[in-house]
């Protein structure tokens, strides 16, 4: 089968053939359709971050067929659309216990990230626990998606207890910015993105922002956030972003008692003022990509036609580094995704 290889980190990928991978009996092979790319895969090449041993096949926001299951597998079979939860859970663990099983300190690894190899192939080998089926409403490049960009959005969002009514900013307008976006309106909140290219105005109104500020212009963000609230501020900044400029904007555009998501996050840090967090009984909340449950509610939500894709360019496999490399040019306005033959 062909994949796309990372041999080294800091350079291209190489297509090639490799062999299809053997099923335990409780593994399925998936025939992957679609597989979205994002800046955890530019991390990976980098090797910042998540470091997998090499080579290794990158790719975790995949969706595709059951081409071939498992003797001991029930539940699923052969042409049935999937998309697959990326975290290989232990399952006894406190946290996957509670329903937090994206913080399982006894993971196997994580699928196109670490220790599993991922989507950037024709066929991928994965547990069968690890399968969702994909609504027949959903499109497949919407489904890939759904598997990072959306189910990350939805846990965010989860995490800021947001309310009906209240103003959220949302820093970085980018996948899962987007998919914030449109969550932060369903839920009735006065949404404002904040985002260093002024070219993003329309797809973040577009997404339903009321409001957007271009940081690359705007000299001062905390008071134009004031302006735009009558002086309150922001019940919530969602940073999406995670460099110090934008954790200090954020952090400082928050009204009192606000709430501070962080999504993003880069080799940056930033120094909270010990103060200011609690004289104004501020919170600052780290979240990290999601819930089997909230994948399953992203993909519901695309369903029922809730949320509207994301998805704006799509490359084939042969393709990988170009479609990389404009990930990386900051240039793409929506996602990215590859898309295979059916």
């Amino acid at each position: 089968m062909k994949a796309a290889v990372l041999h080294h980190f800091g350079q291209p990928l190489t297509i090639e053939d490799v062999a299809q991978p053997a099923l335990a009996d409780d593994e399925v092979l998936v025939q992957t359709i679609a597989c979205g790319i994002d800046g955890t895969d530019l991390k990976l090449c980098d090797g910042f971050g998540y470091t997998p041993e090499l080579p290794f096949v990158m790719g975790h926001e995949i969706a595709g067929i059951v081409h071939q299951i498992g003797n001991r597998v029930s539940g699923f079979q052969v042409g049935d659309r999937v998309v697959i939860y990326n975290f290989l859970i232990c399952g006894k663990c406190m946290f996957c216990l509670t329903h937090r099983e994206q913080l399982c300190p006894n993971m196997r690894g994580v699928m196109g990230v670490l220790n599993w190899h991922g989507g950037y192939a024709e066929y991928v080998r994965v547990p069968a626990q690890q399968l969702i089926p994909i609504p027949d409403e959903v499109a497949w490049e919407d489904a890939a998606v759904s598997c990072d960009a959306a189910l990350t959005a939805v846990h965010a969002l989860e995490r800021s207890r947001l309310r009906l009514g209240e103003t959220v900013v949302i820093i970085g307008i980018g996948g899962v910015g987007s998919v914030l976006v449109q969550l932060a309106r369903l839920a009735g909140a006065h949404v404002i993105v904040i985002d260093h290219d002024g070219q993003r105005a329309h797809w973040a109104t577009e997404n339903g922002a009321h409001d957007f500020l271009d940081s690359s212009v705007e000299a001062d963000i905390p008071q134009a956030v004031q302006t735009l609230t009558h002086g309150m501020g922001a019940a919530c900044v969602i940073d999406v972003v995670g460099k110090e400029a934008t954790m200090n904007a954020g952090f400082n555009s928050l009204q009192r008692s606000g709430r501070m998501v962080i999504v993003g996050y880069t080799p940056e840090q930033y120094p909270v003022p010990g103060k200011q967090l609690a004289q104004n009984e501020l919170e600052v909340i780290g979240t990290r990509a999601g819930r089997r449950q909230n994948l399953l509610d992203a993909l519901n939500l695309m369903a029922n036609g809730q949320l509207k894709s994301i998805v704006r360019y799509r490359y084939g496999l042969e393709q990988i580094n170009a479609a990389l490399d404009y990930l990386r040019s900051g240039a793409a306005i929506g996602r990215i995704v590859l898309k295979y033959t059916v």
